[in-house]
């Protein structure tokens, strides 16, 4: 049995209550989770204590010890991406696959620093949405796709990201601007990517994840995301465990990241494009 070890900012959020079970049952027991490191208690929830007695897993009390005793990790707090440059440093240099959780990072700057930091150490690590696995969007022709018009539910802080990733793994990185087009209530981007092709992401309160596809064609694609893409997400993941090989193009993660960035500082000159970075 190969072992798992958690690092979060703190353990009793969905995602840590959700992947031991997953990751458990896609493997037939042969992944464990079995050690865990949280910096800090849950304001309102279980203390990490009492959640790693739930789970059956051993708590620690350092980042130190998780990536000394553990086969692979994860490091998560997902909706707190602020932390993933104190949470993911060590286990980055620990040449063991790494899985970092969405939102990869708070920023541009962060994000190619952490794939800069891994690639030095030959960490194998990746980080997506786990959207990018919904098998909709897996069928999808890439060819000659010249825009997509998303729609998901929550903020956009810590869940646009679940539009940009599918977005950018049918458009590719070469995104060049964005714009807000949205209300304070619903947020709403435009982005431009090269040879004119256009995407938009909305977000409305509880709606399900979907996009329209049109092609240079005339054609157009309507998708509604009915798939277990989170079973898709932990099939990847503990494959990813076995063999160290990341399907995700890192340049697709600093090109999201670097959209969810300039989206939140469009969003304060509205119906204005602003520019992107580009390269590393």
């Amino acid at each position: 049995m190969k072992t798992i070890g958690f690092i979060d900012y703190f353990l009793d959020e969905w995602h840590a209550n959700k992947y031991p079970g997953w990751i458990a049952n896609a493997t037939d027991g042969k992944m464990k989770v079995a050690y865990a490191y949280g910096k800090k208690d849950a304001d309102n929830g279980r203390s990490n204590a009492e959640w790693c007695r739930e789970y059956g897993v051993e708590l620690l009390d350092s980042i130190e010890a998780v990536v000394e005793k553990s086969d692979y990790l994860i490091v998560l707090s997902p909706d707190y991406p602020e932390y993933h440059e104190e949470l993911a440093m060590l286990p980055l240099q620990s040449g063991k696959p790494t899985y970092v959780d969405k939102t990869f990072a708070p920023d541009r700057k962060t994000a190619v620093k952490l794939i800069e930091t891994a690639a030095k150490h030959g960490t194998p690590m990746y980080s997506s949405s786990a959207l990018r696995f919904a098998s909709e969007y897996g069928s999808v022709d890439k060819s000659g796709i010249e825009t997509i018009s998303s729609i998901g539910p929550g903020k956009y802080e810590n869940y646009s990201i679940h539009q940009i990733e599918p977005i950018v793994a049918l458009m590719g990185c070469e995104a060049e601007k964005v714009m807000f087009v949205g209300t304070e209530k619903h947020p709403a981007l435009l982005i431009g990517f090269s040879g004119g092709r256009l995407a938009e992401i909305r977000h409305f309160g509880n709606a399900s994840f979907g996009m329209t596809l049109g092609y240079s064609t005339g054609k157009s694609v309507t998708l509604k995301v009915e798939s277990d893409f989170f079973g898709g997400f932990i099939k990847d993941l503990t494959r990813f465990f076995e063999t160290g090989k990341s399907l995700v193009d890192p340049a697709e993660t600093i090109a999201i990241i670097t959209i969810i960035e300039y989206g939140l500082k469009a969003a304060q000159t509205p119906f204005q494009w602003v520019e992107l970075p580009r390269g590393q």
